[in-house]
C-alpha cells in the first residue's frame, strides 16, 4: 500500500482513467502521474486540456486518436525507449473500454515497455454498480450504427445468460432502443443510465416494450451519452427444468448458498431465482 505521491517512472507508459462527468472523481494517483509525466498523449488535446487546466496541471500534450493511434504509438514507443515517461487519457473514463488505447498499450508492449495501471472511473462499472443485478455480464460497447447489422448482433446476444451493456450515443438512442425491443422482446428489463456523474444524471429502469414511450416523453431522456443494461433472458421451461435437475445433485450435498451459488456457475440462470427454486425444493422435500 502507497500512502504518498507516486511520480511518473522514467521509461514507462501510464494508461489514466479520467472522470466520465465530474472532475473530483479523478484519483491522487492520477493527479501524481499528470503532474510528473514527460509527455501526455490524449485522445483530444483541447479536451484534456480543459481538465488539466482544473487542476493547475502544466504539461506537453500530443494528440493519439483513434485516427492516428498506429503512428502516434510508433512515436511514443520511441520517446519511452528515450527513458521519457508518458501517461495516456482518453476523453473520458478508461482508456481502451470504447476509446483508443489499445494499440498504444499493445506496441509498448511489445518493445518491452512498462505499461502501468492508473485505475478510475469507468461509464460501465459505475452503471453496474447501480443496476442491481447479480448476474454475469459482457459488454459490448457500441453496437453497429445502421439498423441492419445492429439487429444482426443482437440477434447472436439474444439467448446468452447475460446482463448486456451498450454505450449508445444521444442521436442513435431511439432507433437502438426500438431494436432492442425487436430482437430481445418487450419483457426483458433495460436500465437507462445517462449522463452518468454528471448535473444530469438519470437512472431508469423499465421493460423493453415501455422504454421507446420512455424516451418520447421528454426530450431531456434522449440528451446526454447513455449506458445501456439488459437483464439476462427470463429463464424457459426447459431452462428452468435443467436448472432443478443442477440444484437436485448439489442440494444433496451442499447448503442451499453453496448449491444455488454453484448452480448459477454452472446454468447461467439468475442467483436470486436459483435461490427461491433451492428453498421450494428444500421445502418439497420436508413435506414429503
Amino acid at each position: 500500500m502507497f500512502d504518498t505521491p507516486q511520480a511518473a517512472r522514467p521509461g514507462a507508459l501510464y494508461i489514466v482513467a479520467t472522470p466520465i462527468g465530474n472532475l473530483r472523481d479523478l484519483t491522487l494517483h492520477a493527479l501524481d502521474v499528470l503532474r510528473t509525466a514527460d509527455l501526455i498523449a490524449a485522445e483530444d488535446t483541447r479536451n484534456t486540456q480543459g481538465l488539466l487546466t482544473a487542476y493547475g496541471i502544466s504539461a506537453r500534450l500530443t494528440p493519439l486518436h483513434e485516427h492516428n493511434e498506429q503512428a502516434a504509438a510508433v512515436r511514443l514507443v520511441a520517446t519511452l525507449q528515450e527513458g521519457k515517461s508518458v501517461a495516456y487519457v482518453s476523453d473520458a473514463g478508461t482508456p481502451g473500454i470504447s476509446d483508443p488505447g489499445a494499440r498504444l498499450v499493445a506496441a509498448a508492449r511489445a518493445a518491452g515497455v512498462a505499461v502501468v495501471p492508473i485505475p478510475g472511473a469507468s461509464a460501465v462499472a459505475t452503471a453496474l454498480s447501480v443496476s442491481g443485478l447479480e448476474s454475469p455480464w459482457l459488454f459490448y460497447g457500441f453496437l453497429p450504427a445502421k439498423s441492419g447489422g445492429r439487429r444482426r448482433e443482437l440477434e447472436s446476444l439474444r439467448d446468452l445468460p447475460y446482463a448486456l451493456v451498450f454505450y449508445e450515443a444521444p442521436h442513435r438512442v431511439l432507433e437502438t432502443v426500438a431494436d432492442l425491443a425487436v430482437v430481445l422482446g418487450g419483457e426483458r428489463r433495460i436500465l437507462f443510465a445517462r449522463e452518468l456523474t454528471k448535473r444530469f444524471e438519470q437512472l431508469h429502469a423499465c421493460p423493453l416494450a415501455v422504454a421507446q414511450a420512455w424516451l418520447e416523453e421528454d426530450e431531456n431522456h434522449q440528451r446526454g451519452e447513455f449506458v445501456l443494461v439488459l437483464d439476462p433472458p427470463t429463464a424457459r421451461e426447459d431452462d428452468d427444468t435443467e436448472a432443478r435437475r443442477v440444484l437436485a445433485l448439489l442440494l444433496e450435498e451442499l447448503p442451499v448458498k453453496q448449491a444455488t451459488h454453484l448452480a448459477a456457475k454452472l446454468t447461467g440462470a439468475r442467483k436470486n431465482v436459483l435461490y427461491s427454486l433451492a428453498l421450494e425444493m428444500k421445502q418439497g422435500e420436508s413435506h414429503e
